[in-house]
């Protein structure tokens, strides 16, 4: 199953500055300094000697100058682009997950996608081919808990790709709320193995296809809970907490193999995982109240993050877990009132 959308390049371009800079003197007025003076004619007024300070390099003909802002308008394109490079978004039929998928293809990237659910799977590929067509996106049935459907999933993303990936967004995630004391058994296992380990394996057998493309990024979905208490959700933020620490330890570890890994970690997103918490009204106007840009977030705001975390762009970014949260993680006390 696959499909393709058709994107175009981003162009980017701006003037070029020149920022030339003077030569000051001072004085010292103190008696056991001497200064010797230097002869001024040759130093300020022939700007073809063999100073270092001057040079006619600095000095370009306006066909050069336009051949430059050519070659810099086409570095600043490379840099904000996706175009050749592969990915694969693990949840990437609804909400966060759907949202990257279609991000990641419009800057240029192939985009393979799983899900659970196969009929979902196939209604997403359809939506997708009546904008596209091709090999842009493509899609298998996975439930990432299990492991031999991820080591599945891996050989096919090797297969599709042809043993290369530039990029592997960890996306899929669950939730139980309920308090700590409440949680059986097999509750605390669902999450951790949705949540984590599933993460942790499939960057696992990601990582020789990561390191075959020879400029890979790695991309968790986190949460604001892996930073801050959020009620009934200690498991929840256990295994966000976890993702975070492994997002630090892949950035140091996968250096010398020219991958990064990063994270992004959303407050409340509009998204079909949220809608029935959010249906209480005073409960949404208490998110509001915690809040300061008082709103929820939009997917896309998550998948545009996402999408720069993967670009060339952002080149020199690794280890960073970002939150997406309308300033909820860094407010403290600022009542409305007094």
């Amino acid at each position: 199953m696959s499909r393709t959308l058709k994107s175009t390049p981003l162009s980017l371009s701006s003037p070029s500055f020149s920022s030339p800079f003077s030569l000051k003197t001072y004085a010292a007025p103190h008696s056991t300094l001497s200064f010797k003076p230097q002869k001024s004619k040759a130093a300020h007024t022939n700007i073809c000697n063999k100073s270092p300070l001057y040079s006619t390099k600095r000095f370009t003909s306006p066909q050069n100058m336009l051949d430059n802002t050519s070659s810099s308008s086409s570095t600043r394109q490379n840099r904000w682009n996706l175009h050749g490079r592969t990915a694969l978004v693990t949840g990437g039929t609804r909400g966060i997950g759907r949202a990257i998928v279609e991000e990641l293809v419009g800057f240029g990237a192939r985009v393979h996608t799983c899900c659970r659910n196969g009929s979902e799977l196939d209604k997403c590929l359809e939506d997708w081919n009546d904008v596209c067509s091709g090999g842009m996106i493509s899609g298998s049935v996975c439930d990432v808990s299990v492991g031999a459907q991820r080591q599945e999933l891996m050989e096919t993303v090797s297969s599709i790709f042809g043993g290369k990936l530039n990029i592997l967004v960890n996306n899929v995630g669950t939730n139980i709320r309920k308090p700590m004391v409440e949680f059986t058994p097999e509750e605390f296992s669902t999450l951790m193995t949705t949540n984590f380990e599933s993460a942790f394996h499939i960057s696992q057998l990601a990582y020789p296809l990561l390191k075959a493309s020879g400029e890979g990024s790695v991309v968790f979905t986190s949460s604001v809970s892996g930073f801050v208490s959020l009620k009934s959700m200690s498991v929840h933020g256990v295994t966000k907490g976890a993702i975070n620490q492994l997002t630090k330890n892949l950035a140091c570890e996968w250096a010398k193999d020219n991958i990064r890994s990063n994270a992004v970690a959303p407050w409340y997103i509009k998204t079909s995982m949220v809608e029935q918490v959010l249906s209480n009204k005073s409960y949404l106007e208490e998110v509001y109240d915690r809040t300061p840009l008082r709103r929820l977030g939009e997917a896309t705001e998550v998948s545009a993050l996402v999408a720069f975390l993967c670009l060339p762009a952002s080149s020199y970014i690794t280890g960073q877990i970002i939150c997406i949260d309308g300033g909820m993680s860094v407010n403290g006390f600022f009542p409305s009132h007094g």
